[in-house]
């Protein structure tokens, strides 16, 4: 356990073991789970950890507490890599208050069946515990419809559930003053683009929500707790729930025999030459989805190409496509590019994306025939690029 303020101890732990982040996302760094505890008149549990990690998460309570009890338990998102640990709570101090929203008691009942002990909360409703007061802020859709925020007024501290988080555990220390953060903010648009990417405008609408607030540390359920640095998580997420991207490019390909890497190469050098130094070009085929989305919210160009394949599109591409439109990304500038043997589609099916998108379409999209050279279009592509991009 871990002393944040004066009497919020972080009780979370680190997660090394895991490779897929929902069974889907790697975590070459692992993750954290974040849970904290407040001592005061009535003590306060915001938030548990994955079940795997119960037996360390209560030798952390027991540390604090030294057998002083839980009173409450504020449970600010469903999730079960959060409230996995709550019935073993639940067993361990029965007369436990559990603090929710009427669409956490029906996951509580759901996932725990526990339908007792409750204290329901609604928007700008408050629990005073002794020192501090703690008013509830619902967040619905950042990520799940339950989701909440609990502030706590006496050290201006926001409980922010999965909103800030990012991949990655905590090596040493828990705050961004006692860690070198560096690594984590590309994990953290990797977290925001593949877990909360799909709600931009609930993102906006809690930021919006928040922004009368005195907020001097954020404790995110995943990541560093954030204060020297909480202007830069929040202009970070209000960023990319914009869907504002900086002026870069990412370029997605698709190729069996080379002949569209080639293609992608030479785009990515056009670029250069005009003057863009933000690129990033990746393999569809070997280059997992989670690094591809990150870099697409991230940079406000993209360019995509892919083979004809089987009368159809690259799958590895299409794949992505369909991540793309899960997300619904808006305000990306679009170029695309393709390649047959004796009959296009990719191309077509490139363009019907962007359209569905609506995203600006820049350039003139190439489709190479076999492997007659298609160099000068693709230098013009890129360079269409750059000039829309400056």
């Amino acid at each position: 356990m871990k002393l944040i303020t004066n009497d919020i101890y972080y009780v979370g732990v680190n997660d090394r073991q895991k490779r897929l982040f929902e069974n889907l996302w790697p975590l070459p760094q692992g993750v954290s789970y974040n849970s904290y505890l407040i001592t005061d008149e009535k003590n306060v549990l915001i938030d548990t950890v994955d079940i795997c990690y119960s037996e360390l998460f209560f030798k952390k309570i027991d540390d604090v507490l030294k057998g002083g009890k839980i009173d409450y338990l504020i449970v600010d998102h469903m999730e079960p890599d959060h409230s996995g640990c709550i019935r073993l709570l639940r067993e361990k101090y029965p007369d436990m208050r559990i603090v929710g929203n009427k669409q956490t008691f029906a996951m509580l009942a759901g996932y725990h069946q526990i339908t007792e002990g409750l204290h329901e909360v609604k928007e700008g409703d408050t629990l005073n515990t002794g020192a501090h007061t703690f008013t509830f802020y619902m967040a619905p859709m950042v990520h799940w419809p339950e989701v909440m925020f609990t502030y706590d007024r006496a050290d201006r501290v926001l409980f922010s559930a999965d909103a800030f988080g990012t991949f990655g555990t905590l090596d040493g220390g828990v705050t961004d003053k006692e860690l070198n953060t560096g690594r984590y903010w590309d994990e953290m648009v990797r977290y925001y683009s593949n877990i909360i990417g799909k709600y931009g405008l609930p993102v906006q609408k809690t930021i919006q929500k928040l922004s009368g607030l005195d907020i001097q540390i954020i404790c995110s359920t995943h990541g560093p707790v954030w204060t020297e640095q909480k202007t830069k998580a929040i202009g970070l997420y209000d960023r990319l729930s914009r869907y504002e991207g900086v002026n870069g490019v990412t370029i997605v390909y698709g190729s069996m025999y080379g002949h569209i890497e080639q293609m992608a190469e030479t785009i990515a050098s056009s670029l250069s030459e005009a003057g863009i130094r933000e690129i990033a070009l990746h393999d569809a085929g070997t280059t997992h989805a989670s690094y591809i989305l990150r870099d697409i919210f991230n940079y406000k160009g993209v360019i995509i190409g892919s083979p004809t394949y089987s009368a159809q599109i690259f799958p590895a591409i299409d794949s992505l496509l369909g991540q793309l439109t899960l997300r619904d990304v808006k305000n990306r500038l679009f170029g695309y590019f393709g390649s047959f043997t004796w009959a296009g589609t990719a191309v077509k099916r490139l363009a019907a994306f962007g359209e569905e998108m609506k995203w600006e379409t820049v350039g003139e999209p190439v489709e190479q025939k076999q492997n007659i050279s298609t160099e000068k279009q693709c230098i013009a592509l890129g360079k269409a690029m750059a000039e829309r991009l400056q």
